[in-house]
């Protein structure tokens, strides 16, 4: 055999060349795949992000109303005349139900309450509720949440077409936590003066509401905020610096907001659940 003839060359070489095709090919599809998986995960992240912010706006008008704080955070297992109130915004289903999303996953509002208040779905305990940890240092004062709000977003305006989002919010109310009376099923009865830290309760007139939103692909995000009553207005905001001071004091008047407030910021994003905030 004649090793240097040269016969079916051609064809090597144009194999070599369909391969090296086929991989630039593969690895342009991956990065395009990538790419928008990334970006449809951005999407539900930042839509996440406003449902959780929607309910909490929502669920404010709501507050404004109720007179006695204590009767959103009481406890009727150990009171047995509490019925704690609820916002108008609620699906009218038993906390214990499957809500259904639009993806085929579903949820539960009890679990994700059991989540808020002992990182378990499983029922809180006492103690559980009571336990000191990184997320939940209060111990004794450590909020125990409780559902006001829940529904999908798309029921927040009825008989309105103005609304078409696959997302299901829940808002929750709590105690607050800078509370010093060991009881977070009762608002603290004696306020501190400006410059007083001894002899009173920081937390009194001072509710925890925690919002989260649910989501196709798993998105999810949870927004808390503290709201206090003052003797200026029937409600002051203590939002994280997600809105402007001036709009936080208008809605608190429940006067027009003419200054636009910040934009809301995610701080993480990943590819399964869109982002963590």
């Amino acid at each position: 055999m004649d090793i240097r003839r040269e016969d079916g060359m051609a064809l090597i070489i144009a194999m070599m060349a369909m391969l090296l095709m086929t991989a630039l090919g593969l690895a342009l599809v991956m990065t395009t795949s990538s790419e928008t998986m990334i970006a449809h995960n951005f999407r539900n992240s930042s839509e996440a992000l406003y449902a959780a912010d929607a309910v909490l706006e929502r669920a404010m008008d709501d507050i404004l109303t109720v007179a006695d704080w204590n009767k959103m955070i009481c406890d009727p297992v150990a009171d047995a005349t509490c019925t704690p109130v609820q916002s108008a915004f609620i699906d009218g289903r038993v906390l214990t139900d499957d809500r259904r999303l639009p993806d085929g996953s579903t949820i539960r509002i009890d679990q994700a309450l059991n989540m808020a208040n002992c990182q378990k779905v499983d029922p809180c305990s006492g103690a559980d509720m009571d336990a000191i940890t990184s997320e939940r240092p209060w111990g004794v004062n450590n909020p125990r949440w409780r559902a006001y709000a829940y529904g999908f977003l798309t029921d927040m305006l009825p008989a309105s077409d103005t609304i078409n989002s696959p997302y299901y919010v829940l808002l929750m109310v709590a105690d607050d936590p800078s509370e010093n009376d060991g009881n977070p099923s009762k608002d603290g009865i004696t306020p501190c003066p400006p410059g007083t830290t001894t002899g009173c309760n920081p937390g009194t007139g001072v509710l925890a509401l925690r919002a989260e939103s649910f989501g196709p692909r798993g998105a999810h995000k949870v927004i808390e905020v503290t709201v206090a009553r003052t003797d200026t207005a029937p409600l002051e905001r203590g939002y994280t610096g997600q809105r402007g001071q001036d709009e936080q004091n208008r809605r608190a008047r429940k006067s027009a907001v003419q200054t636009p407030g910040k934009a809301l910021t995610m701080q993480q994003l990943d590819m399964v659940g869109g982002g963590i905030h």
